[in-house]
């Protein structure tokens, strides 16, 4: 199964990251990710620019744009990471290893497979063809 451990901080856990040394903050998700990529669960990884994005609002026809990432830290992440495993609660270990201090939170969500939707649908069947083509078992859409 494959799970998206997402990483949100409070203002709290932005502000004390500061007093850390940058190094140190480095190395121990370097260790971590290590970690993931050793035991072989690790699928994919990335930390988020905070300073750059926008927003994409679907209220609206035609969507609303407008500069991001959210104002409030409470709604955003700044990294994540794909893993599999082969239970949750091995994601859920994995997920208490991180490196993260008070005030940040990893947030665990299992990534819908191919086999959580109808087989029967156009656009399934279109997807198995394209990962095919790709050679991938990852989607080719979100």
């Amino acid at each position: 199964m494959k799970y998206m451990l997402i990483m949100r901080s409070t203002d709290e856990a932005i502000e004390a990251s500061k007093d850390m040394d940058f190094d140190e903050i480095i190395a121990a998700m370097g260790q971590y990710n290590e970690s993931l990529i050793k035991a072989g669960v690790l699928l994919a990884g990335e930390g988020l620019a905070m300073e750059e994005g926008f927003i994409v609002d679907f209220e609206s026809d035609p969507p609303l744009v407008s500069d991001g990432p959210y104002g409030e830290t409470k709604e955003l992440f700044s990294g994540f990471w794909i893993i599999q495993t082969s239970t949750k609660d091995e994601a859920l270990e994995w997920a208490k290893r991180c490196p993260l201090g008070p005030g940040s939170k990893l947030e665990v969500r299992r990534v819908s497979e191919m086999s959580d939707f109808d087989q029967d649908n156009e656009y399934i069947q279109k997807e198995a063809g394209w990962r095919e083509e790709l050679g991938t078992d990852r989607p080719v859409a979100g």
